[in-house]
């Protein structure tokens, strides 16, 4: 068990676990580097995490905890509803290795109740100390960090329940999310409901092999059936289709519908997948039939294909910023006035089902 000098009331309190003492070494060196930042407690397998915020005075337990899923002694998914039950429960984030095990395990983790995951970067990869590793670590901390303070304060008014007005409906959904994605995705997801008449196509920043397992996740929600999308099959009404990682996902038009054409095309905006493409091949296929959603993300991939959608005659949908994980890419859109409505995802869920003529959406 390891207590580190009180933390700046101003600070964000982070807790780390992690059976790797040099991981927690580096960590702690990465954080406490950033002034809003302090590591206040570290261990090395759940029970020791457990027990040390036990341990702790309340005021002064973590509001975050970086949480690696293997672990001996005691994992992170056994240690994970432990951590929840506290009061004031911490925010967990998970770390899991960039296997198709460990995406399994993260997305496993979600629906446990983690708020979001964190992939160990391998040393090929520049390990820790890679900034793109750094960059979204700190973009999460932080982002989770503010919405816990968002949700202590006074709740803000509902979204009004406005319709969209489309000139044409859609003949498919475009969706685009990154950091913090998975939960904005899933709270979408479980607000839409089975049957509906157009494919759902979804790029998500993610490596390859946790696309595979976040489609499994989606479809274990009750709403559309999910998977990972395939070159060249058809995009079937009701089913929703996610960009396998390191792949671009387009969208081409065939005779009676869409089809998915799979690219080994450069990134955009640093991203393979990319929104933008997927947005402007879609908008092509459909004559701009679209309903474009952008979800929580840094950065402003999907800017572009939302005006080429919006160009085209099409609709664009944005989380609002209180919700958002990082308003990047949800704020690029609607600072370029190109989001029509803006709410939490469950929300957009339902501007979803009204310009799809569904006046009410499966139970919540």
């Amino acid at each position: 068990m390891s207590l580190l000098p009180a933390a700046p009331a101003a600070s964000i309190r982070v807790m780390l676990c992690d059976d790797s003492a040099t991981v927690r070494g580096i960590m702690t060196r990465l954080l406490d580097a950033e002034p809003d930042f302090k590591v206040v407690a570290a261990a090395r397998d759940g029970a020791q995490a457990i027990a040390t915020l036990q341990a702790m005075p309340p005021e002064q337990r973590p509001q975050l905890v970086l949480l690696d899923l293997e672990m001996p002694v005691m994992d992170g998914m056994t240690a994970l509803p432990h951590l929840l039950k506290l009061r004031p429960a911490p925010t967990v984030i998970v770390a899991s290795a960039l296997t198709q095990r460990g995406a399994a395990a993260a997305m496993a983790a979600l629906r446990a109740g983690a708020a979001d995951y964190v992939p160990k970067p391998t040393a090929a990869g520049g390990g820790i100390a890679d900034p793109a590793f750094r960059n979204e670590l700190l973009a999460k901390l932080r982002g989770w960090a503010r919405m816990r303070r968002t949700a202590s304060a006074t709740p803000a008014p509902a979204p009004r329940n406005t319709a969209l007005h489309l000139a044409r409906p859609p003949r498919a959904i475009g969706i685009g999310s990154s950091t913090g994605g998975p939960q904005a995705l899933a709270l979408l997801v479980r607000h839409l409901p089975r049957g509906m008449a157009v494919p759902l196509v979804v790029v998500q920043h993610m490596p390859a092999g946790f696309t595979t397992m976040l489609a499994d996740h989606l479809n274990r929600l009750g709403g559309p059936p999910a998977a990972e999308a395939r070159d060249g099959e058809p995009l079937l009404p009701g089913r929703l289709y996610v960009a396998p990682g390191d792949r671009h996902l387009l969208v081409e038009a065939q005779p009676g519908g869409l089809k998915a054409v799979l690219s080994d095309a450069p990134p955009e905006n640093f991203c393979r997948p990319a929104v933008d493409p997927m947005l402007r091949t879609l908008s092509a296929a459909t004559d701009g039939r679209v309903l474009a959603v952008m979800l929580t993300g840094m950065g402003q991939d999907g800017l572009l294909g939302c005006r080429a959608v919006a160009a085209a005659g099409g609709a664009v949908i944005a989380q609002d910023e209180a919700s958002s994980v990082v308003w990047g890419m949800p704020g690029a859109v609607a600072k370029a006035g190109l989001a029509k409505w803006q709410g939490p995802p469950d929300a957009l869920a339902g501007q979803i089902r009204q310009a799809l003529g569904l006046e009410k959406g499966r139970a919540a």
